[in-house]
């Protein structure tokens, strides 16, 4: 698919893996979209200003902001890319030391993760394609391609992983059926599995550190 004079959304666009893609698509000719929390607003715009791209306050729980994140793409150039960067991380045990039923894992923690990382993945998906499946075919019959990340946890979790890794091997075990739907008008669906990446995503200070040791 040809990038050059497209537009892209990179969710979690204005820093680690987001920040690098929207980088990566930018330099190949795309109108990035840098899609994330209002509070990266300072970070993002000045991302988007030195790419050339626009910044769009986007939290992936809403579907009204991945609109306006779709909207405004659609503004810049045909929408023809979606990267899903946009997730969280939390490391919490199953059950506590105590023995006490209020020291298991939070399970509104356990809500959130799976609520940002897999459904929040798939909204965009929805929503993404939506516009995507209006554009002309090229002359392979592309419409578009969407990539969403998931993680080695999905097939490797370890211990303090149980929400991370249950949301990204969902978004693993939905890329399948929803790549085989979404073929039949042109738009490719593909996820990665990263490794280890040192990003925002596992906080800052001491218990962070301690947190990627143990992942290491």
């Amino acid at each position: 698919m040809e990038i050059n004079g497209i537009s892209a959304i990179v969710t979690g666009g204005a820093s680690g893996l987001g920040e690098a893609t929207s980088r990566h698509l930018a330099s190949l000719g795309a109108k990035v979209i840098v899609a994330d929390l209002d509070r990266q607003q300072e970070k993002g715009e000045a991302l988007a200003g030195e790419i050339g791209g626009q910044f769009v306050a986007t939290d992936v729980t809403s579907t009204e902001q991945i609109i306006a994140a779709v909207e405004a793409a659609k503004e810049l150039g045909p929408l023809k890319a979606l990267v899903n960067c946009a997730g969280i991380g939390w490391a919490t045990r199953t059950i506590g030391k105590d023995g006490q039923y209020t020291s298991a894992h939070d399970l509104d923690i356990f809500k959130k993760v799976v609520e940002i990382n897999l459904i929040g993945t798939f909204d965009c998906i929805r929503i993404a394609a939506t516009a995507m499946s209006q554009n002309e075919p090229d002359e392979f019959g592309e419409r578009g391609a969407i990539v969403n990340t998931a993680s080695v946890a999905a097939e490797d979790g370890q211990i303090g992983q149980a929400s991370y890794s249950a949301s990204k091997g969902g978004v693993v075990g939905m890329t399948l059926p929803v790549a085989r739907d979404l073929s039949a008008v042109g738009i490719r669906v593909n996820t990665i599995l990263p490794g280890l990446i040192d990003t925002p995503i596992y906080g800052e200070g001491e218990a962070s550190e301690q947190f990627k040791e143990r992942l290491a």
